[in-house]
């Protein structure tokens, strides 16, 4: 990126970009999926946003960080878990989603959609439904 990085507007925004899987770059770089970002009402920098896809593995690779260790290593608790956390993130509304997130916990696609239904019957019970 051709901009300063030492901008504070760049500052604030970086963390919350490289959480997405996002790219920053100067906004001449832009296309037209890309989001430019102003400051003070000039353009200072663009973020392309990753393919839902590419969104999936970044946050699998966020969390294998936050374990510190891949996700086929957790114990069954922590893989319902992790579904129960990329659930929130809509990982399984992303095509081949589950098929995705069993290989990276070193589970079934049967195996997966019985933490999800496991956790959708704990939930309604809770809700009384």
């Amino acid at each position: 990126m051709a901009e300063p990085l030492d901008h504070p507007f760049v500052a604030a925004v970086k963390p919350l970009v490289d959480a997405m899987g996002g790219e920053l770059m100067a906004p001449g770089e832009a296309q037209p999926d890309d989001v430019v970002l102003a400051w003070e009402g000039e353009d200072l920098l663009a973020v392309r946003l990753p393919q839902l896809s590419d969104s999936l593995d970044h946050i699998l690779a966020a969390l294998e960080r936050k374990h510190g260790m891949p996700l086929a290593e957790l114990d069954r608790k922590s893989k319902q878990s992790v579904v129960r956390i990329l659930e929130a993130r809509g990982a399984f509304s992303v095509r081949h989603g589950v098929e995705t997130v069993a290989s990276a916990l070193g589970v079934s696609r049967f195996t997966v959609y019985n933490y999800l239904n496991r956790e959708n019957a704990r939930e309604s019970a809770v809700k009384g439904d």
